[in-house]
C-alpha cells in the first residue's frame, strides 16, 4: 500500500498550483458553468492523461531500462529546474 500512497502524494503535490489547475479554478469563477460539470471535466481529463502517462510508461518500460528511465527523467527535471532558475534571475 505504501507504493500507492507515495503515488497519491506525489500526483497531489505537483498538481498543486500547475498552470491546468490554475485553469480549472479560473472556469470555476465562472458563474455561467456548472461546478459538478467543471470538476467533472477536469476529473476527467486529469484520468485520461493519467491514462496516457501510464500505457507509454508501460511500452517503455518494456524496451528501455528502468535506470535509464529514472536517470532520464531525472536530468529533464534537474534541466527544467536550472532553465526555470536562470531564466527568473
Amino acid at each position: 500500500m505504501k507504493p500507492y500512497l507515495v503515488i497519491f502524494v506525489s500526483v497531489l503535490l505537483a498538481e498543486m498550483g500547475d498552470k491546468t489547475q490554475l485553469a480549472t479554478l479560473l472556469f470555476a469563477t465562472d458563474a455561467t458553468l456548472n461546478r459538478w460539470g467543471v470538476l467533472a471535466g477536469a476529473a476527467a481529463a486529469l484520468l485520461v492523461s493519467t491514462v496516457v502517462a501510464v500505457a507509454i510508461g508501460t511500452w517503455a518500460a518494456a524496451w528501455i531500462p528502468a535506470r535509464q528511465l529514472h536517470l532520464t527523467a531525472a536530468l529533464g527535471f534537474i534541466a527544467i529546474g536550472a532553465w526555470m532558475l536562470f531564466r527568473a534571475s
